[in-house]
């Protein structure tokens, strides 16, 4: 058996660590991005283009967005999340899901739904989703390194 010194092990220990929090890091800066896209992309959708649909024409105030996820199925991101809104005198919570593809260098918002009740979402389900473009995903990316 042989006995490697103890700097040897440490050295393997740190080297490891780092390249672990290299990798995070970098999945932290994309989840952050997918996240700032998701909520201003989900303001402007539910304030800005027709809202009444979603809150039968009340006034709306959006008092919180929350991002669950942001995970890739084949070639489609998809990014979950809830929104807490105040209508006229009460809260609203919604639930939506964005299906972003990367096409020629740029992302586009392929799929969206929103709801009233939470939903497990999958890649299939959302494809029943067609978006429309209204409030375009590339707009409102915000690279924020």
């Amino acid at each position: 058996m042989i006995r490697w010194p103890l700097s040897t092990y440490l050295f393997v220990f740190v080297s490891f660590f780092l390249a672990s929090a290299g990798l995070a890091g970098g999945d932290e800066a994309q989840f952050g991005r997918y996240e700032m896209g998701f909520k201003n992309f989900v303001t402007c959708e539910l304030t800005r283009i027709g809202p009444t649909s979603y809150f039968k024409g009340k006034s709306v105030d959006i008092t919180m967005i929350d991002v669950y996820e942001a995970r890739t199925e084949s070639d489609l991101v998809i990014i979950t999340g809830a929104v807490q809104c105040f209508v006229e005198d009460t809260y609203k919570t919604l639930y939506g899901a964005v299906g972003v593809k990367t096409i020629m260098d740029r992302e586009k918002v392929m799929y969206f739904t929103i709801r009233s009740k939470d939903f497990s979402i999958l890649a299939t389900e959302l494809m029943r989703h067609p978006y429309k473009e209204r409030c375009g995903w590339s707009r409102y990316r915000v690279d924020i390194n």
